[in-house]
């Protein structure tokens, strides 16, 4: 198996997994070079997980070993780094979501194809052990053809624990856009395409609170919809009620369920690789089904390591087309235009229709392992 090199760009909080992963746990990737803004924190993380090179940006999009570049910057620079890495002939994935608005995503997309090289982002969650198990449970017709589902994410956002609360109320955030990728990403890969979204908006309180030790009674301005809720409606007819909210105290809400003509069924966090899966019969009892599939654990990176099998299989030529992996750009400006939609549809009054479609992602193998 041929093992792909592989950058980092960005050495916060999420940098850690997937150093971990892409060295250890994969065995088609390593990290060749890890690159920060800040070049001591690249250093420090380079020592940790055993990188042989601590870059600044520049030195890592020229570095002619590395194919593929991991984009784990802040939000709001995903797109522009993202065409950085592009230009420089390197194949990007970035951390979710892939663009914080539509357009600068479509450029993205638009450069990749014209350069012939791959997109691929998170969230790849979807691949782990326990939406593969739903996956083939509806798959397999267990509960029935689905005719509808309800996703609920709901708190009280992140200024009560993260140290960069800010960035989380700035616009192209909230918590459509933070924990959005998660729960859209899902129900694209079991459901298929989205074709068109009615919603509604609003914005809870005009000012948040920091209560972390270091930020302590820091007033935190709220620049984006705060409580967003809407139906989303798929190309093959299922409809979806989906709530993202940061104005939510506490509650009892599954994170999804999806409703069939045969039963129902409950489905894990979407923003993990396992958990329970339980399923109702129509009128029976909820039962667990235990999952038969691999990637249990935290496996941030598997998207990455699909990626590089890609590269593996067709080599250097005409890999633009993203055909053979799954967490792939067109799933991520997929996943965009909807959540971009959603706001448009509240903003409007009147429903959204997607410009984008996008395939359903192939379901991994049982004994899938790279």
């Amino acid at each position: 198996m041929r093992k792909v090199a592989v950058g980092i760009i960005g050495c916060g909080n999420i940098s850690g997994i997937y150093l971990k992963n892409l060295q250890t746990l994969f065995g088609n990737t390593y990290v060749a070079a890890v690159a920060d803004l800040d070049i001591e924190r690249a250093r420090t993380a380079a020592k940790e997980y055993n990188v042989a090179k601590a870059y600044t940006v520049d030195e890592l999009l020229a570095d002619k070993e590395i194919e593929i570049v991991v984009n784990l910057t802040v939000p709001k620079v995903h797109a522009l780094v993202s065409e950085q890495i592009l230009q420089s002939g390197k194949h990007v994935y970035s951390e979710k979501p892939l663009a914080v608005d539509y357009e600068a995503g479509k450029r993205v997309i638009e450069l990749a194809k014209q350069k012939k090289l791959l997109v691929g982002g998170a969230p790849d969650t979807f691949m782990g052990s326990g939406l593969q198990m739903v996956r083939k449970l509806i798959d397999d017709n267990w509960i029935g053809r689905p005719l509808a589902v309800t996703a609920f994410m709901a708190g009280m956002g992140p200024e009560s624990w993260h140290p960069n609360p800010a960035m989380f109320y700035t616009q192209g955030a909230g918590p459509l856009f933070d924990m959005g990728p998660y729960y859209i990403t899902a129900m694209v890969a079991l459901f298929g395409p989205i074709k068109s979204i009615m919603s509604s908006a609003t914005k809870g309180y005009a000012e948040r609170i920091a209560t972390t030790e270091a930020l302590y009674g820091q007033r935190v301005p709220v620049e984006t919809a705060t409580h967003v809720a809407g139906n989303l409606e798929f190309a093959n007819g299922v409809i979806a009620t989906l709530i993202t909210s940061f104005d939510v105290w506490k509650h009892n809400l599954p994170c999804i369920e999806i409703y069939g003509t045969e039963g129902g069924m409950v489905v894990p966090d979407p923003n993990s690789f396992d958990g329970d899966i339980k399923i109702s019969r129509r009128w029976g009892d909820w039962n667990t089904i235990p999952s038969i599939f691999g990637y249990s654990a935290n496996s941030r990176g598997l998207g990455v390591a699909d990626m590089a099998t890609q590269l593996s299989v067709v080599g250097e030529q005409d890999t633009g087309d993203n055909a053979g992996f799954r967490a792939n750009g067109e799933l991520t400006l997929h996943v965009l235009e909807a959540m971009q939609g959603m706001l448009v549809s509240a903003e409007s009054g009147t429903r959204y229709v997607m410009e984008t479609t996008v395939q359903r992602p192939e379901p991994l193998a049982m004994d899938a392992k790279y």
